[in-house]
């Protein structure tokens, strides 16, 4: 199971936003820095925290606070 403080706390660092601004309701379309180049720091930053490797597929579709919860979620069940 992720921890969520762990995660929100690694997503506001990368995506430069504070903590509180990260939560089930936090995407891409709700974070306006948000852009290509912070999505694959986040994606390096979310393997390197939780020691799982993510997929090029999942890299791309996971845009959101929830997706990314699901698919860290199917890494460390693995």
């Amino acid at each position: 199971m992720v921890d969520e403080r762990a995660l929100r706390q690694v997503m506001a660092t990368v995506l430069g936003v504070p903590v509180e601004q990260v939560g089930p309701d936090a995407s891409s379309d709700t974070i306006p820095d948000w852009d290509s180049l912070r999505h694959m720091n986040l994606v390096l930053a979310l393997e390197q925290t939780f020691g799982v490797e993510i997929p090029d597929e999942d890299a791309a579709e996971i845009t959101s606070y929830a997706l990314i919860k699901v698919v860290l979620n199917e890494r460390l069940a693995a």
